[in-house]
């Protein structure tokens, strides 16, 4: 039988220091990271399903970034995923942060837009997907059938640009009507805010396209506005320097992203929250690699920053120490063990996840796996 280390080894753990977060205290440094589930049924609406599925990996001041949420009906990628669009969509995810902060927990929502990663079958009226350029991809997207290639994409007119950063503000308008602490920018992953970012997906030859200073412009317009919403320190902003997921790269990544991570720092944010490159979506590309992003980027931004990708308890506590990173979220394994919180404090076995279950679906694979007990031996 596995022997649980005492309250006062748990509490000489950083990973179970107090931290703050914006003008949020919390109690320990495990973050559940955004984890693309698409459990909505109808209009993008979150659900009861969706409010079991939060409350019950909920904890007392810790800290949860509930999953990217689709912020006009251009952005979706994959169907099932939440939107936040619309005041049914804002009622719906009101009745998760209501019951988030019933167990004492802040809730920031992530605001995203698929961009080019979609499809036709989920685009209004059947229309192309947008992006900065019309460059060959290899992404895939989930649509009522399935999973299946994505539309090549059009590229977006300047107006339609413009028209885009709106949407963000206004997504995070009615974030704010659902009662969600915050809010955070997904800047990574492929999506719209990234595919402006790189190059490799990036060419266009306008004030948002070439040098690094103009494609960045559509991200930093973005933070702009919601930061006009919420305020900075309720603001947070998810990058993926050198991420390979949704057919991304980059000519120069190291540069780009150390000029993004020093812009954001006029915004006074609540956090950075950076994607290690050593995963891809939800797979560790290799074992035994070290967070490397964290390192470099925590001498250039100058605030509160959040590391995600492939941690386990023992690399989480020491990305902690090193000082690279304040937090660290968990994403695959908070799937399946709701009491992860519990289990990582106490050094308690993991209960393994079901990949075949990560999107789409019902309970199973989403609310049915257990919390630890304890195994009673004679």
């Amino acid at each position: 039988m596995k022997t649980q280390v005492t309250t006062e080894q748990a509490g000489s753990l950083k990973l179970f220091s107090p931290v703050k977060v914006g003008p949020y205290q919390l109690t320990h440094r495990v973050v559940m990271a955004p984890l693309t589930r698409m459990r909505t049924i109808k209009d993008n609406i979150p659900n009861d399903l969706m409010v079991e599925h939060y409350v019950q990996r909920a904890t007392e001041g810790g800290y949860i970034v509930a999953e990217a949420t689709v912020i006009s009906p251009t952005g979706h990628g994959y169907y099932g995923a939440p939107g936040i669009y619309t005041r049914e969509q804002a009622e719906g995810w009101k009745r998760v942060t209501d019951a988030v902060h019933a167990k004492g927990g802040v809730i920031f929502l992530q605001l995203f837009h698929s961009g080019r990663e979609s499809h036709i079958d989920l685009q209004p009226d059947g229309g192309l997907p947008v992006g900065p350029s019309v460059v060959e991809h290899e992404d895939h997207v989930y649509t009522p059938t399935g999973w299946t290639t994505a539309t090549l994409n059009r590229a977006l007119e300047i107006g339609e640009i413009h028209a885009i950063v709106n949407d963000f503000r206004k997504a995070a308008e009615l974030a704010k009507t659902a009662g969600f602490d915050g809010v955070e920018l997904h800047g990574a992953n492929g999506y719209l805010v990234d595919q402006f970012l790189q190059d490799g997906s990036n060419q266009r030859t306008d004030v948002y396209g070439g040098p690094i200073e103009n494609r960045a412009r559509f991200l930093l317009e973005v933070v702009e506005n919601i930061v006009a919403v919420w305020g900075g320190q309720r603001v947070g902003v998810r990058l993926g320097p050198s991420g390979t997921f949704g057919s991304m790269h980059d000519s120069d990544p190291i540069a780009l992203f150390s000029y993004a991570a020093e812009q954001l720092n006029k915004f006074g944010l609540a956090y950075l929250h950076i994607i290690e490159p050593r995963i891809k979506g939800s797979f560790l590309e290799a074992e035994g690699l070290e967070p490397v992003a964290s390192a470099h980027l925590r001498k250039i931004f100058k605030g509160t920053l959040i590391a995600a990708g492939g941690f386990e308890r023992e690399d989480a506590e020491a990305i902690i120490e090193r000082g690279d990173a304040d937090l660290v979220a968990f994403g695959r394994y908070f799937v399946s063990n709701p009491d992860l919180v519990k289990r990582l404090r106490n050094d308690l076995p993991l209960y393994p996840y079901d990949r075949e279950t990560f999107y789409g679906g019902d309970e199973r694979g989403y609310n049915d796996y257990p919390v630890y007990q304890e195994q009673v031996t004679a």
